[in-house]
């Protein structure tokens, strides 16, 4: 007998006008901050305005609010298609989208307050912490319970990489959040000096390695195929990488603190298997790209094939640079300098945003049982916009990052220094302007990506996807 269901793309549509939300809200602030580096006074002299409040806002409003986001959209998206049924749990779907709106909301309200942690990427205290468990928990159950009830028996490699990004996401979290609650808004960590120092690295980086780079994987082998209309290049090389960057990635963290008080030993296990890293990651972005082979007039056709293509560059540029800057003579010239924002970005918009926009120009539409978002016209004028700003951002850090530091070594013939730290500043700031350009175009690409999205779903209802029946 055939069964037929349908899926459960309520919370899928859920996830999806929320990260456009969050990363309009996420990227604002960023500019905000970018703004604040050329004129200080911006903030008006408001504590909660300040730079130092408002940059963990950022971070956690780009990575956790936009970029979590997307990928419980993706993934919830994904999953039921690959395996041919519905989400686990309507229910404990829900929650995971009601949840995890709480932990951003909390973040928004506690960091400009000064309620923090001080831990990079992890600044939120104890009771979110907590929040973030139960939610990670459920989100868990949802995901692996619909691999479970498959009626398929393959499981598609991008459901591989999304399991080992909650898998992995859920321990460091654990970990690293460990700590002794001393006040209702205020806890102290479980670890002490350089031990607390190399747990916080390891989570940090393998936040980048499973959060921004594992998961959002997982979207690439998908929505490219799809999108092209052409099976991915290698399957047997989409294992590999797999396979290679999840036994590999983890073990990179203490190239984060060189010249530290880490032992030496430590920060050169980091160095050496960042280094090793170059293999699996450039492995991916050949696969990702090569899957256009023989239909490379596509990109010439689709805007959003080619927010993909290009977002597998930045992947590969972001993960052969970072790898370089692990070297310790190198690093040593670019650690604390503007270098190492250009290389974030270089990651974080140039992959991680622009992988995201394109997956969410293709699923909206489907979505609605539409073939396209409301206009393509939009969609070129968001890619070529956001570009733009992608490459001024990055070019003005890498181009200032590396002045920054040739200055900070620069010493004259006594050993004392040649330029006083303000010297460098006031040098920064030609490159800091070239920066906000570049950040305020791509946030109005993202009010471009908001438009279009309000315009393909205003007086829509979403499309009853039949499940196809089990052969």
């Amino acid at each position: 007998m055939n069964q037929s269901a349908t899926y459960n793309d309520k919370v899928v549509a859920q996830f999806a006008y929320a990260s456009v939300l969050w990363g309009i809200v996420g990227m604002g602030v960023g500019v905000l901050l970018a703004a604040q580096l050329i004129w200080p006074e911006l903030n008006g002299g408001v504590p909660w305005l300040s730079y130092g409040r408002l940059r963990p806002l950022h971070t956690n409003a780009v990575i956790f609010a936009f970029g979590g986001s997307v990928l419980f959209c993706t993934s919830y998206y994904i999953v039921q298609r690959t395996c041919q049924v519905r989400l686990f749990s309507d229910t404990l779907a829900g929650f995971t989208f009601w949840g995890w709106q709480l932990v951003i909301v909390s973040a928004a309200i506690s960091l400009p307050l000064g309620i923090t942690s001080s831990k990079e990427y992890a600044e939120l205290e104890w009771p979110i912490d907590l929040l973030i468990t139960v939610v990670w928990v459920a989100y868990a159950i949802v995901f692996l319970g619909t691999i479970f009830q498959r009626r398929v028996k393959h499981i598609y490699v991008a459901n591989w990489f999304f399991t080992a990004f909650i898998l992995a996401v859920a321990v460091l979290h654990l970990v690293n959040s460990a700590a002794m609650p001393v006040s209702a808004f205020k806890s102290y960590s479980m670890y002490s000096g350089a031990i607390d120092a190399m747990i916080q690295w390891w989570y940090a980086h393998n936040a980048v390695g499973f959060f921004l780079t594992a998961g959002f994987l997982g979207i690439m082998y998908y929505f490219v195929p799809k999108q092209a209309g052409r099976p991915i290049y290698s399957y047997r090389l989409s294992v590999i990488h797999f396979w290679a960057l999840v036994a590999i990635y983890i073990w990179a963290g203490p190239h984060h603190l060189h010249y530290t008080a880490l032992p030496d030993w430590a920060q050169s296990l980091g160095m050496v298997f960042s280094l090793m890293l170059l293999a699996p990651s450039w492995g991916g972005m050949i696969n990702g790209i090569m899957t256009l082979s023989g239909a490379w007039h596509k990109l010439r056709e689709d805007p959003i094939l080619r927010f993909m293509i290009v977002s597998l560059s930045f992947y590969g540029m972001s993960t052969f640079e970072g790898p370089m800057m692990s070297i310790k003579t190198v690093n040593a010239l670019s650690h604390y300098t503007e270098w190492t924002i250009g290389h974030v970005h270089s990651g974080a918009l140039g992959w991680v945003a622009l992988i995201s926009i394109g997956a969410l120009y293709s699923l909206i539409p489907r979505l609605y049982g539409k073939k396209s978002m409301y206009s393509t016209k939009l969609i070129e004028w968001h890619f070529w916009i956001s570009t733009v700003g992608l490459f001024l951002y990055i070019l003005s850090m890498w181009i200032g990052g590396v002045m920054q530091g040739l200055m900070w070594r620069s010493v004259n013939a006594d050993g004392t220094l040649t330029y006083a730290f303000i010297e460098t500043v006031e040098r920064m700031q030609p490159f800091y302007f070239i920066r906000f350009l570049g950040g305020l175009l791509f946030l109005f690409g993202m009010l471009l990506l908001a438009y279009n999205v309000w315009k393909t779903v205003a007086n829509e209802q979403r499309a009853t996807v039949m499940i196809p029946s089990a052969a």
